[in-house]
Order: structure tokens, then C-alpha cells, then sequence
């Protein structure tokens, strides 16, 4: 093999090489500024509180990952003491599939109770008859409809009806509303409803025989009894914020803990959350993104200081996402059940709306195409498909039109992706001008797929619907066209980049 080969050509090197140095000199000036705009606007920025690092304040504007962080310490100690309990029970009395659905059941109500308080028999009294249902209608060929229309329903009532106070019951319960725990249990319960979705679709094609994946075939009839199967719903360490991870997978590792993560990789596993932890503690006392976004003040700032913020939003919000469910997820590793990876891939290594989402919230994506995208007919109708997923997902968040939006706006950006995929599929470059024209097309398609994700994803978790028009006017202004081009060119470096970093991987393995 000769080195050109080995190496790639001799322009393919220069390119690598004038890429790095493009994003070196763009994050540079990204920090730079960052840091400039949090040190001249921290006394006006909403959610600061003084922090541990050099006496700087830190932005603690987001409310999910302020509560997060206030309960580590407590959620730790809990998390240590529930996987000492099950293991120690496992370990001595040799419990298998039901003893270990026991335990973790008495377990998960401890915590459920301290959560939810009185409102458990809500939790309960659902999950009873979704269990009903799935068992009555599992060998029906009204099924599917039947578990769909009563979990849409649950879904959506629950947060019509704010969790039913029990004052809705009458004066005499009005006193129970004083005992309805710390958290808001229709918030949770939104994971509540994927698990209940999952174990009737597990069960009805255990019943069937079929659709069952290869790993999880050894899953009986008697697996899914209603002891177990609460236990999935409720399991303490995926209840709150996943992964998800489908009943038979579950019910399996019940029986047999998991083999795949030695004790040594979870470790590693957890030591390396804590250099993620570490790495949000210095974005949040350095660069106060969130907080600009929450304030508005960011509305009154530079073309270039907004593109700033909300790529630094973005960021924020991955990382946070990836330290909650790695966090859970290190638990459950603990304990013996590996729940799927959720954030596989870094945000900043996405060029693709498909890609993206495979990597974003992973485990709901699996869950999205083995239990609707499938059943609803899969890449036959791909693109009518994708429309119904998308908005089940925004709903399945929370009744709001900017999630509304997202969605739909997401599913008009997958459109031409989708038709573009599938005429890059079918062309076959014959040489190497081929190769390059369509190397550099998908780059293009790559800065402009970017670009539409970050206006989507703001419009869904920012700034609404309504501030589409401001984010558009302030880009097509005449101060702001110069940087909505250097935007586009840092997107297409970072797409040619990307590519290279594809390339790697593909020659290593």
C-alpha cells in the first residue's frame, strides 16, 4: 500500500489541515466574545447565583438543570443505598426475574412515595388498566388502536387536568392535595407511558410470535406478569428521565444482570460523567448563554453576539441533556440493567437532521421506530411517516405550539434531505471530479441542514413561534447578511470536517 493511499492525496491533507485551523480561529473568537458579553451583562441577567469558581457568578437559569444539581447529594446517597440493597439481596439469595422485580418494585414505590406522595394511586390506577387492556386486546386486531387512543388520552389529560387535584373528586378529598409529594408526577409520567406502550406492543407480539428482536426471544409468556411489569414502569433509576429501555429488554436483564460493561467500564463509565460535570460547572460560571436567552436580553444584541447565544444555548442544552441521562443511566448500570446510550455523538458532530436525531435523544428514537414508525408502515411512507412521529413527539413533551412548531418545522427540513439522500443513493460518481462535486454538494447540504436545525431547535426550546420573525430580521438585515455568511461558511468548514473525522473512522475499522 503506498503512503498516498495510506494517508489520503496530498490536497485532502491541506484541506485537513486549513479546516482545523478555521475552527480553531472560529472558537477562539466564539469564547472570546463569550466571555466578554457574560462579564459586561452579569448584573442584568435573570438566574445568577454566586458560585464556587474564583467567586464567579453562575448561571442557574435553567430550572431542570438547577433542580438536578441542588439533589446530587441526595440523590447520589439514594442511588448508592437502592443499588447496595438490590445487589446484596440478589447476591446472597440468588434471586432471579420475579425475587429481583420484588425487590426493586419495594424499592422504586419508597422513592415513588417520597416523589409523589398520595398521588401513587394515580400512577397505579393507570398503569392497572393499560395492563387490563393489553391483556384483554392483545390477540385483537383492534390492539394497536385500543393501546394508542388510551395512552393519547392519558397523555393529554394529564396535562389538561395538571395531575387531577383531588379536589376534583369532591370537598372531601380536597385535604389529599396537601400530600401530593415534591415533584409533579404527570411530568414523570410522560416516561410512564412509552414503558406502557412498550410492554403491550412486547406482550402482543410475544402473543404473535413475531417482530420480536433476536436478543429478547427468550422472553416467556410468564414474563409479563403484572408484578414485573410495574416494576419496568416504575424501575428508580430510568424513572425519572430514562434511557428507555423496552419491557423485554428489561425483564430479561431481571433474570440475568448485564454482561456487556465489566465493573471496571462502569466505572470509567461514571468517572468520566464527572469530567462532563466538571465541564458544565466551567461553561456555567464562564459563559452565561442561558441566562441571556431567559432575560431577552440577547434580543437587543449584535447579529453576531445572537448567532453567539444561541449556538451557546444549544450547547448548554446538550450537555445538560447528557449529564441527566448518563447519570441515570450509570445507575441502572450498577444494578445490572443496561438501559440504551442516549448522546453518542457529540452535538457538534451532526450534519444531517437524520444523524442528529439518531444521536440526540437515541433511546426515544429507537423506541419511535420500533413501536410507531414501523407499525405505521416504515419507509414505505416514509414521508408521511415522519409527520406523525414528529408530532407525537412535540405532544409528548408538552401541549405548546412552539413544541408544535419545532416539530413541523423539523419534518418541512427533513423533506428535502430526504429526497436528497435518496438521489445521492441512486448516483454513482464514475471519477474523481464526481466524487468531489458530490463531496461538495453534501457539505453545502450539510451547512444548510445545520442551520435549519438551530432554527428549529430554538424556535422549539427558546424562543417560540413568535420570535421567528425576529431571529430572520435580525439575520437579513444589512448589518446581519455578512454574518449569516460567515455562519454558512463555518457550517460548510465544519460538514468538510466532519467528513474527515467519517473518513477516519471508516479507514480504522
Amino acid at each position: 500500500m503506498s503512503s498516498e493511499t495510506r494517508g489520503g492525496s496530498p490536497w485532502k491533507r491541506w484541506e485537513l489541515l486549513f479546516l482545523v485551523l478555521y475552527a480553531i480561529v472560529f472558537y477562539a473568537v466564539i469564547i472570546r466574545r463569550s466571555l466578554q458579553l457574560s462579564h459586561e451583562h452579569s448584573g442584568r441577567l435573570y438566574g445568577m447565583r454566586r458560585g464556587w469558581i474564583s467567586n464567579r457568578l453562575i448561571d442557574t437559569s435553567d430550572p431542570q438543570w438547577r433542580n438536578f444539581r441542588g439533589n446530587l447529594p441526595i440523590l447520589t446517597f439514594v442511588f448508592g443505598l437502592f443499588v447496595l440493597i438490590a445487589n446484596t439481596l440478589r447476591s446472597h439469595f440468588h434471586l432471579k426475574g420475579k425475587g429481583m422485580s420484588i425487590v426493586w418494585l419495594s424499592l422504586s414505590m419508597i422513592y415513588l412515595i417520597y416523589l409523589h406522595g398520595a398521588c401513587v394511586v394515580y400512577i397505579l390506577s393507570i398503569a392497572s388498566i393499560n395492563f387490563f387492556l393489553v391483556k384483554i386486546f392483545s390477540q385483537s386486531k383492534y390492539f394497536s388502536c385500543v393501546l394508542w387512543v388510551f395512552n393519547i388520552i392519558v397523555l393529554l389529560t394529564n396535562r389538561l387536568y395538571e395531575g387531577y387535584p383531588f379536589s376534583l373528586f369532591g370537598r372531601s378529598w380536597a385535604f389529599m392535595d396537601n400530600y401530593r409529594g415534591t415533584f409533579r408526577w404527570h411530568i414523570c409520567f410522560n416516561f410512564v407511558i412509552l414503558r406502557m406502550i412498550s410492554f403491550g406492543y412486547d406482550h402482543h407480539w410475544a402473543r404473535k410470535d413475531s417482530h420480536s428482536d433476536q436478543k429478547e426471544r427468550g422472553i416467556r409468556i410468564s414474563k409479563y406478569s403484572f408484578i414485573t411489569y410495574v416494576c419496568y414502569l416504575v424501575y428508580a433509576p430510568l424513572y425519572i428521565a430514562g434511557p428507555i429501555i423496552s419491557f423485554n429488554s428489561f425483564a430479561s436483564q431481571l433474570d440475568m444482570p448485564q454482561k456487556s460493561w465489566s465493573a471496571r467500564q462502569v466505572t470509567w463509565y461514571g468517572g468520566r460523567w464527572i469530567l462532563c460535570l466538571f465541564l458544565m460547572e466551567l461553561m456555567t460560571h464562564f459563559f452565561y448563554y442561558n441566562a441571556f436567552a431567559i432575560s431577552g436580553l440577547w434580543m437587543h444584541l449584535s447579529p453576531l453576539e445572537v448567532f453567539i447565544i444561541g449556538y451557546g444555548v444549544l450547547n448548554f442544552m446538550w450537555l445538560k441533556f447528557l449529564l441527566i441521562w448518563r447519570y441515570f443511566r450509570f445507575w441502572s448500570l450498577t444494578a445490572g440493567i443496561e438501559a440504551p446510550e442516549n448522546m453518542p455523538k457529540c452535538i457538534n458532530n451532526c450534519y444531517d437532521l437524520e444523524g442528529f436525531w439518531k444521536s440526540w435523544h437515541a433511546s426515544f428514537n429507537k423506541w419511535l421506530v420500533k413501536y410507531l414508525y414501523i407499525p405505521l408502515g416504515g419507509s414505505k411512507r416514509k414521508l408521511l411517516n415522519v409527520w406523525v412521529v414528529f408530532t407525537f413527539v412535540a405532544i409528548w413533551h408538552d401541549l405548546e405550539w412552539k413544541l408544535l412548531s419545532w416539530a413541523w418545522l423539523t419534518c418541512l427540513f427533513f423533506m428535502p434531505e430526504m429526497i436528497v439522500k435518496s438521489a445521492a443513493t441512486a448516483y454513482q460518481a464514475k471519477n474523481a471530479l464526481g466524487e468531489l462535486v458530490l463531496r461538495e454538494l453534501s457539505a453545502v447540504a450539510g451547512a444548510i441542514t445545520i442551520t435549519c436545525l438551530m432554527v428549529a431547535n430554538l424556535v422549539g426550546y427558546v424562543i417560540g413561534p413568535s420570535g421567528i420573525n425576529w431571529l430572520i430580521s435580525r439575520l437579513l438585515h444589512k448589518d446581519g447578511l455578512p454574518v449569516l455568511g460567515g455562519i454558512f461558511t463555518s457550517f460548510y468548514v465544519g460538514t468538510k470536517l466532519m467528513f474527515h473525522i467519517r473518513d477516519a473512522r471508516r479507514s480504522c475499522t
